[in-house]
């Protein structure tokens, strides 16, 4: 297991804790606090539970992605936001941590550690609730990350569970992990075991209908999706999903990584110097470089040569500040707090340097805009 996969899932673990932690105990405090009054007992959990929520993930999000969900971490794998090895990682600590968080909520209380929920939950309306609950988180967490949103997510994943207290018969479990670890408290939070299959059952079934929905919604994310929702942005403008440091970091990323994000990369090295840390990247590599897009490069004074083409890693755009995509669609992860730019330039591949020469033209122009924005040159 590699480091960062591991941070990622201690992460997970203790997310999951916390939730189901927070779900079951502030469910046990408002039975106690209110006893006798259910409306006021699902007002006092769902409150706790969305702060609680949006605060687990502004904590642990930086290092794991904050899913804390199994259908999360599913449609972001189908996106390719998350390897599909580490899926297999992800579910399975996501369930224990959310085991283990029912067990710590009981202790709080002084309840027995493990008490199995006698609550039945299997009814026709919970599980179309569930369906329902579950396609609304899976919407407002994946339109935001395809709009290049994702720092909002905390807030509105936060606001929209605790809404979905109220809309819903099942109370909105909306996630398999906590689901299951719901099972361990037979208190005002439980599910009995015979009524789990039902709701993880309706849990995927929305997650099945999102993946189409996200795409038919947003079918060029980082190229339009803002238009949808914010003022547009101009061509050159990069989306505000965070600040950018003092020395920002840029990954290019294309297809191929062997034309269009090398000149991009080489253009901005060249015109920023060690003002910018530069990256490029592709989602299926070439074995070289296009040699056309090398002698383009090289008419101007900038040496490619020696560049080979690097495949696109998870870390890669992790450690980036601005992530800038050309014509890889959705290849590219969104991680929140990153910047992102879709630039929509021709592919360079099987042409002759004629053709290449206004496509790297067209780059420089557009890497001058982002330095100017990003790394403007010091003024004396």
């Amino acid at each position: 297991m590699t480091r960062p996969l591991a941070r990622a899932l201690l992460a997970e673990f203790l997310g999951s804790l916390l939730l189901a932690a927070l779900v079951i105990g502030s469910g046990i405090a408002a039975q106690r606090l209110s006893p006798g009054d259910v409306g006021l007992q699902l007002l006092e959990n769902a409150a706790a539970t969305a702060v609680g929520l949006h605060a687990i993930i502004l904590v642990f999000g930086p290092v794991s992605g904050g899913h804390f969900n199994p259908v999360v971490s599913l449609v972001d794998a189908v996106f390719g936001g998350l390897p599909r090895r580490h899926l297999l990682a992800y579910a399975p600590t996501q369930v224990l941590g959310c085991v283990a968080g029912a067990v710590v909520a009981n202790t709080l209380f002084d309840a027995a550690p493990i008490s199995i929920s006698t609550t039945d939950r299997a009814t026709w309306p919970h599980g179309l609730s569930e369906v329902v609950a579950t396609l609304g988180l899976l919407l407002v967490v994946f339109s935001l990350a395809r709009s290049g949103r994702a720092a909002s997510a905390p807030a509105a994943v936060g606001a929209y569970i605790g809404a979905a207290y109220f809309f819903t018969s099942s109370t909105s479990f909306a996630n398999p992990a906590i689901t299951v670890g719901r099972v361990f408290s037979d208190s005002f939070a439980g599910i009995a075991p015979s009524s789990v299959p039902a709701y993880v059952l309706a849990q995927f079934v929305a997650a099945a209908i999102a993946v189409p929905l996200l795409r038919a919604l947003y079918p060029h994310a980082s190229a339009h999706a803002e238009d949808a929702v914010l003022p547009h942005p101009t061509g050159t403008t990069v989306r505000t999903g965070g600040t950018v440091p003092v020395k920002p970091s840029v990954l290019f990323v294309c297809v191929h990584n062997a034309g269009r994000s090398q000149m991009a990369a080489a253009w901005l090295s060249h015109l920023a110097g060690d003002r910018v840390e530069v990256r490029s990247a592709g989602s299926a590599p070439a074995d070289e470089v296009n040699p056309a897009v090398v002698e383009a490069m090289r008419e101007v004074g900038v040496d490619i040569s020696a560049r080979t083409p690097k495949v696109l890693t998870h870390d890669a755009v992790r450690e980036s500040d601005v992530c800038v995509t050309m014509g890889c669609g959705d290849a590219c992860p969104v991680f929140p707090g990153k910047r992102y730019l879709d630039w929509k330039l021709t592919d360079p591949a099987g042409q002759g340097v004629e053709a290449v020469r206004p496509i790297r033209d067209e780059i420089k122009a557009l890497v001058e805009g982002l330095i100017a924005e990003i790394a403007p040159a010091p003024t004396s």
